[in-house]
């Protein structure tokens, strides 16, 4: 072979080596929103949980390390896993009681799901929700209702805060309560102090960065017989003014962005 044809082997050669090792591209945050993987119904209230516009405010990107708190049903799941699939991580930190139907879920459809990392999230022992240190994102939909039921929202932030990186961000939506509410009225209806929500991330050592009214809803009262599950999606009465909570639609929700600071400020005595 001539030294010329030999050079236009070789790199014809290394080319094709470097086209195989060429990471696959990520899908883009729409076109996973859009995607055949998601179960309709959850597709459905889109125009509630608003995800694309709730992404971004957080700052999703797809190669970041995401913990979710509490995915239940997957319907967060649905989106993130198939986003940070080829380039990011995407930890489950699911309840501590069993969660069948969630990894189910995940075996059925591996070509979206197969590298998602189950972790656990709750008492009485559950904190380690990924590495510490290593996300650069943590997500919590609708939880804090429930850790203040339980008691034990304290150790939640706290573990939400270990697994950051400094600088890492904390994105929070939770139903939203109506001034002059009590902790008592947070447990009974499902809707929080925006307030104590803040302070409570700030005593874990958060700071707020952002808020948005991307999930605001001024339709919604706030004084239902069943609480916030008197609305869509959960319908607590059933039939009964069915039409009429449908109208209100999915509560009114904080949304919040905190950061883990990237240097402790020192207290002073």
């Amino acid at each position: 072979m001539k030294p010329t044809s030999s050079i236009a082997a070789v790199a014809l050669l290394t080319l094709a080596s470097v086209a195989r090792a060429a990471p696959a591209p990520s899908p883009t945050l729409a076109e996973v929103i859009a995607g055949p993987q998601r179960t309709p119904a959850f597709q459905a209230r889109d125009r509630y949980r608003h995800p694309m516009q709730v992404l971004k405010f957080f700052g999703l990107k797809p190669d970041m390390s995401v913990v979710e708190i509490w995915p239940s049903g997957g319907w967060w799941t649905e989106i993130l896993a198939p986003y940070l699939h080829a380039h990011g991580t995407y930890y489950a930190a699911v309840q501590p009681s069993p969660d069948r139907a969630f990894r189910d879920k995940l075996a059925a459809a591996p070509q979206y799901y197969d590298r998602v990392i189950v972790t656990r999230a709750g008492p009485p022992d559950h904190w380690r929700i990924a590495p510490p240190g290593s996300a650069d994102l943590v997500l919590t939909f609708r939880n804090v209702h429930n850790w203040l039921a339980g008691g034990y929202e304290k150790e939640m932030f706290a573990a939400m805060y270990r697994a950051l990186k400094p600088g890492g961000v904390l994105g929070l939506e939770e139903h939203r309560a109506a001034p002059g509410t009590t902790r008592a009225d947070w447990v009974k209806t499902g809707y929080v102090s925006q307030d104590f929500v803040i302070e409570l991330a700030r005593e874990a050592g958060f700071r707020l960065v952002a808020k948005s009214e991307i999930n605001a809803n001024p339709k919604d009262t706030k004084n239902y017989p069943k609480g916030v599950w008197t609305l869509p999606p959960t319908l607590a009465l059933g039939q009964k003014d069915r039409v009429k909570y449908l109208a209100i639609g999915e509560s009114d929700r904080m949304t919040l962005k905190f950061v883990k600071p990237r240097r402790v400020a020192l207290r002073t005595q």
